[in-house]
């Protein structure tokens, strides 16, 4: 098991780098790049769900820290496969109750999926789009709690999050 274990951290970790490499196309105005961009993901999500058949939600106990962070990010990157996220984000919820898996991971993962399903997010980690040069998160359950749901799970508060992001 422990050379199986080896490869797939190792497999998941280059995923996560043709993942980044790629992701520039995501929002191309070429739609050749973007469709690139969707058949790549739609691939790393078939491949994560084939991994969570064989050995659950990939956790760093089990491949190290970059290969179980590489498996947050191709779920996260599933956009087009609701299963696949879905299934993820409960595999995920047990390993974070297990202390196997982060807590500020799973509120990404959960945010994404739920904009990914039409409804409301909850930690306002999603980013709808841009107004007035400052980035606007898609609607969320609990704005005025907000802030404080993000602290409990590691996210630092929303204003200082988007300052990253802000077309200043």
């Amino acid at each position: 098991m422990a050379h199986d274990v080896a490869a797939l951290a190792k497999e998941l970790t280059a995923m996560a780098a043709a993942d980044h490499q790629s992701s520039v196309h995501a929002n191309s105005d070429d739609p050749a790049e973007q469709l690139a961009w969707r058949r790549l993901t739609a691939r790393h999500g078939d491949r994560l769900g084939e991994i969570m058949d064989e050995c659950g939600w990939p956790t760093a106990d089990m491949v190290g820290e970059d290969a179980a962070r590489a498996a947050w990010l191709i779920a996260q990157h599933a956009d087009r496969q609701l299963d696949v996220q879905r299934r993820a984000l409960r595999l995920m919820q047990q390993a974070v109750s297990a202390g196997a898996a982060r807590p500020r991971e799973l509120a990404f993962l959960h945010d994404r999926t739920r904009v990914n399903e039409g409804r409301k997010q909850t930690y306002g980690t999603q980013i709808a789009g841009v107004k007035d040069g400052a980035p606007v998160p898609w609607p969320c359950e609990e704005p005025e709690r907000m802030d404080e749901l993000r602290v409990e799970v590691g996210i630092e508060p929303f204003d200082e999050y988007i300052a990253k992001f802000s077309m200043a």
